[in-house]
């Protein structure tokens, strides 16, 4: 018996405090059980994105996809701390988990700032990269044009990068035809066009 609950009991009649005790085991069964759960579905998300993987990127679609899974799932914030603002995941898995806050659970910059900087990721980098349908000029179509940026996680959280999350979060639409998101490197390597295998 915990110290929590002796002292319920020297403080109460005998069968209001075993009331009481109950409960509190009744509800650390809930939370442990509650816990669990998330952690099972938390799982899935992470082995999706795993293997929607392809030459170290993420295409829009499927990382798309994964932040939907959090909502649908009915994560919380505390959800999304414990299971994927965490310096062990991948950096791709804490941005999923950060803009499922930002933009699905409308949690304020600062908030979820404080998050990133409690588990030290708030440095980390992602690049995204997009291309966008090329331009007409006097009846030919121009080449597509590519935007690269890379960009820190804290500055996402904190509204420095609008443009990157509002590509993240529209995906390929309109003149957008292709995004992809990869962990930042030192150096830069040349991106692959080559179609990203389908995990299912």
């Amino acid at each position: 018996m915990n110290p929590t609950s002796m002292s319920i009991q020297a403080s109460l009649p005998h069968d209001i405090a075993l009331k009481i005790a109950s409960s509190l085991q009744e509800w650390r069964v809930f939370y442990i059980r509650k816990h669990n759960e998330m952690a099972g579905k938390a799982a899935g998300v992470i082995e999706f994105v795993d293997r929607c993987l392809a030459f170290e990127s993420i295409e829009v679609g499927h990382y798309l996809k994964a932040v939907r899974e959090l909502d649908s799932m009915q994560f919380g914030f505390e959800d999304v701390q414990t299971f994927f603002l965490k310096s062990k995941h991948n950096v791709l898995l804490n941005l999923i988990g950060l803009h499922y806050c930002i933009i699905w659970l409308g949690l304020p910059g600062e908030c979820v700032m404080e998050v990133l900087s409690n588990y030290n990721i708030s440095q980390r980098q992602v690049r995204v990269q997009w291309w966008k349908l090329g331009r007409w000029f006097y009846g030919f179509r121009l080449r597509d044009e590519l935007h690269t940026r890379t960009v820190y996680l804290e500055d996402v959280a904190i509204g420095k990068e609008e443009e990157v999350l509002g590509v993240l979060h529209r995906g390929a639409v309109h003149e957008v035809i292709r995004v992809q998101i990869s962990a930042a490197k030192p150096a830069y390597t040349s991106w692959s066009f080559q179609s990203a295998q389908d995990p299912n």
